[in-house]
């Protein structure tokens, strides 16, 4: 289809991108790699007066370390979250799941900040950033400011970004000495994620001291399995991830479509947290 008309901006710098968003309000609509927004256009399921192109901005592109944080330049596409060896070497989760994103042509254009800010549940990344324990900065007319992961996802394709606000990088707390793993389940290859799981584990002395666990098209939002992170500290084999993974979808609200039933999305969610842990922990 063809999408509606609107005007166009490719502004050279986050503060005039940041004015021309502010100028347009809630009329205004980003556009990064492109690979969610352009989809809406064309099936004219998205109706913005202006397109705010922020693909040529310097300095929104690369990953770098802060200390104990690594941080991700919003317009880094998918393709080089999965090959950068700071990525690779301290947020291994991140690097995982992004190469289970779509297809390599997908991964080229798209951009983590993107896939964020679309803040679609069904979404790989969103869990995954949420069980790293990340942070997104945001860059307005009053400056920057910095919103935790557990608060960015407001509810379905809604972030706690203001509409004259452009995320501008992604921090996340290095995981070094953590296991990881991601588990998803979908009906064809490269299709969205029937439910996915993120795993952290971190063990000590052969027993679990610690898990993370990022639920993926759980609910309208991406979800921590609270219940579980708590019922995996001190398991120390296999029988005992088992017993806290049948907690996993407990404070879950699956939805029901043409895929699956929330029933199961729940069996799937239990299953899929059950080999997640088991292969981050090393005990598969």
């Amino acid at each position: 289809m063809i999408p509606p008309a609107f005007d166009y901006v490719r502004p050279t710098s986050v503060d005039e991108a940041v004015r021309a968003l502010a100028d347009a309000g809630e009329e205004a609509k980003v556009l990064a790699g492109g690979q969610s927004l352009l989809p809406l256009l064309r099936l004219r399921l998205a109706f913005p007066e202006l397109v705010v192109d922020v693909g040529r901005i310097p300095g929104l592109r690369g990953v770098r370390e802060d200390g104990d944080t690594l941080v991700i330049g919003a317009m880094t596409t998918h393709h080089d979250v999965v090959h950068d060896p700071l990525v690779r070497r301290h947020a291994g989760l991140l690097a995982a799941a992004t190469a289970t994103v779509a297809d390599p042509a997908v991964r080229h254009r798209g951009t983590l900040a993107g896939s964020l800010a679309h803040a679609d549940p069904a979404g790989d990344l969103p869990a995954v950033v949420l069980a790293l324990d990340g942070e997104m900065v945001a860059q307005g007319p009053g400056g920057r400011r910095t919103i935790a992961a557990r608060d960015f996802f407001v509810d379905y394709l809604q972030s706690s970004l203001e509409p004259d606000e452009l995320l501008v990088e992604v921090r996340l707390p290095k995981a070094d000495g953590w296991g990881f793993h991601y588990e998803k389940f979908h009906r064809v290859s490269q299709s969205w994620a029937m439910v996915g799981v993120a795993a952290l584990v971190r063990r000590d002395d052969g027993h679990i001291a610690e898990a993370r666990i990022g639920l993926t098209n759980m609910s309208s939002v991406p979800l921590r399995a609270t219940a579980t992170e708590q019922a995996l500290t001190g398991a120390g084999d296999a029988e005992a991830v088992a017993r806290a993974a049948e907690s996993a979808a407990e404070g879950t609200h699956a939805s029901q479509d043409a895929s699956a039933t929330p029933e199961y999305r729940e069996h799937l969610t239990r299953v899929l947290t059950r080999r997640a842990v088991l292969a981050a922990a090393g005990m598969g």
